[in-house]
């Protein structure tokens, strides 16, 4: 007959907790300084700060959790070190989504205050995150937690950040990056949803310089970043235009020349098969003009209206410069 004592059935609820919280209150998983014994470490990948857990973090933790705890068992002084919100601009996004169905903006509250909003929000939604990862059973030492805008957390990235540079291990350089014009800030390919949609495709006539009548068409779906524009480029297996790679083409509007230039990146098939080059917005342009020595020309300001390379279209918004752009090439 079984126990009068148990549980006819096991409820992990009745246990998990109460052990969990015993661990941690005895320190199993702070390791202490001890010269004896060699250091390894596991910083977490921090969630954002933006709900709650998904499955994803469920896996990735299990097997954190379980590397650590194998690393304990061989001797090792292992520290798993928490912390929250990798991506601040992901917090900031749904924060302010929370603000604006109150009516208010980050711009009006001010830095400050909108600061606040952002505390408060980790306290909320951070704190189920750590109770979720409590309940996974995770041996993460939480008298190390940091969170993204700790002051300390962000020294310490400083200054990794500039002993790195003077090593010369890390560099900062000119790329094309993902960028919010309404947020103001770069977004890491991870943040950003891809979205196809129906759009058109521009036929753009470029005259050959030195000669009459005689143009290269390229196709683009964004004509207004033309004004950027620093080469067109074909393929040079491409039969069709052969004879025109190291001339020039007159840019139409700014009247600038650019070069023809053949690389592998054109795909013959698509469009007309010669493409035009604008390094300074398009990823894929950014590394033809590397490979090629161009220099890339920015046309945009950082709220996506044109800047004074832009010429006459200067102050306007990208798609209202589009509209213009096209009929004056019309």
């Amino acid at each position: 007959m079984p126990h009068a004592g148990l549980e006819k059935s096991y409820d992990p609820s009745q246990v998990e907790s109460r052990w969990y919280e015993d661990w941690v209150s005895r320190g199993l998983f702070t390791p202490r300084p001890d010269p004896a014994r060699k250091p390894f470490t596991i910083m977490i990948p921090p969630p954002n700060v933006t709900g709650t857990l998904t499955m994803g973090h469920v896996l990735n933790n299990s097997v954190q959790d379980a590397v650590i705890r194998w690393k304990r068992m061989e001797g090792f002084n292992a520290l798993w070190m928490p912390g929250m919100d990798h991506a601040g601009i992901a917090t900031q996004n749904v924060v302010e989504a929370a603000l604006r169905k109150e009516g208010i903006t980050r711009e009006s509250l001010g830095r400050e205050k909108f600061l606040e909003h952002v505390w408060r929000w980790k306290e909320e939604k951070g704190g189920v995150i750590q109770k979720q990862l409590r309940v996974l059973g995770c041996s993460l030492d939480w008298t190390r937690e940091r969170f993204t805008m700790d002051e300390g957390l962000s020294r310490s990235v400083r200054e990794v950040f500039v002993r790195l540079h003077r090593k010369g291990l890390i560099y900062r350089g000119s790329y094309v990056v993902n960028w919010c014009p309404r947020c103001q800030t770069a977004l890491s390919d991870e943040e950003v949803d891809r979205d196809e949609r129906p759009g058109k495709l521009y036929h753009l006539k470029y005259p050959i310089s030195g000669t009459k009548d005689k143009f290269i068409t390229v196709a683009t779906t964004r004509p207004e970043t033309m004004l950027g524009d620093v080469a067109v480029a074909v393929n040079p297996k491409d039969p069709r235009y052969k004879g025109l790679v190291g001339k020039t083409a007159i840019l139409p509007i700014l009247r600038r020349e650019i070069p023809i230039i053949a690389d592998d990146y054109v795909d013959p098939k698509f469009g007309t098969g010669a493409v035009k080059i604008t390094p300074a917005h398009d990823a894929n342009d950014f590394w033809v003009a590397q490979r090629h020595n161009l220099e890339p020309i920015n046309i945009m300001n950082p709220d996506a209206t044109l800047n004074e390379n832009a010429a006459d279209f200067a102050g306007l918004d990208r798609f209202e410069a589009r509209d213009k752009l096209v009929a004056a090439l019309e």
